[in-house]
């Protein structure tokens, strides 16, 4: 394997490692606040969320999980996102997705105060990314371009080809990606199933950023020479030979283009762990941003 593997394992737990000494350096001055809201029992929402609140106590941010019912109505959900955006104790809203049928997820996103809005979700924070002034970057966009920069890989002047056009990740990453800024002014293509041609797009990918929700849909012959590869997706394949009957996956054919690359994510610990780490950095923003 000639690719050097971007761990972002380690970069995460250098970001956590500064948001915690960020936090302790408040002192007496209170302490930033997220609060999660999981309606209903979804397993990998709760797994997730349970990983979110072990790392905000890690790093010193009080967190507080509101469990309710899949019953809630959407009425009630939004009393509560009202309550959180009035309450001081938080400066951190987070509504885990998705939520049951009955409930319209974008009237909750647009619920949150955009100031506590840490997803950036709310289409104010949206509009503010597209401009270039964002008061946060979404948490898994954010994580890459830091990956990017740790590891001194430069976008500018290159072209990155985004794979996916999902509101969390795609759109987001190339509205990130093409600002005139540092540690970004690439230029930059937003690719999709619509493509007649997609390989003869990812062919021309300096950076490829797979978040398309296939597993290994990119295969080598998709990729050029020292390409860098960053590997959003996260896939569960049957695998009789594993002890839990799966293995988990990315959207791109990690073995093969491996060989190709220059840099390259593996999944998992690659992305995934860059996403929490981006929320408690949002966190300690939205506190700063709140008490100045």
């Amino acid at each position: 394997m000639k690719a050097q593997i971007i761990d972002g394992k380690s970069v995460a737990a250098q970001i956590r490692e500064e948001v915690r000494n960020d936090v302790a350096a408040l002192a007496g001055n209170g302490k930033p606040g997220l609060a999660v809201i999981l309606v209903g029992n979804d397993p990998a929402s709760e797994v997730y969320v349970r990983n979110k609140g072990r790392a905000c106590e890690k790093a010193g941010i009080h967190s507080v999980t509101r469990k309710l019912p899949e019953t809630t109505s959407e009425a009630e959900l939004l009393a509560e996102i009202d309550a959180l955006n009035n309450d001081n104790n938080f400066h951190g809203i987070l509504v885990q997705l998705p939520l049951p049928p009955h409930i319209d997820a974008q009237k909750v996103i647009e619920a949150v105060s955009p100031e506590k809005d840490v997803d950036c979700f709310h289409p104010f924070n949206v509009g503010k990314l597209v401009i270039g002034m964002p008061l946060f970057a979404p948490c898994t966009p954010a994580g890459i371009v830091e990956l990017l920069a740790r590891y001194n890989i430069d976008p500018s002047g290159k072209h990155v080809v985004v794979l996916g056009r999902s509101n969390i990740v795609g759109k987001p990453m190339a509205n990130l990606l093409v600002q005139k800024a540092k540690g970004a002014n690439a230029i930059v293509t937003v690719a999709h199933s619509a493509a007649q041609d997609l390989k003869a797009l990812t062919l021309q990918a300096d950076i490829l950023v797979a978040a398309i929700g296939r597993p290994e849909f990119v295969t080598a012959d998709m990729v050029k020479e020292d390409a860098v590869i960053i590997d959003v997706g996260i896939n569960r394949v049957d695998d009789p030979s594993r002890e839990r009957g799966y293995r988990l996956t990315g959207d791109v054919d990690f073995e093969s283009i491996a060989e190709k690359a220059s840099y390259i994510t593996p999944v998992p610990g690659g992305v995934g762990p860059m996403t929490i780490a981006m929320l408690l950095k949002n966190t300690l923003t939205a506190y700063q941003n709140l008490n100045r």
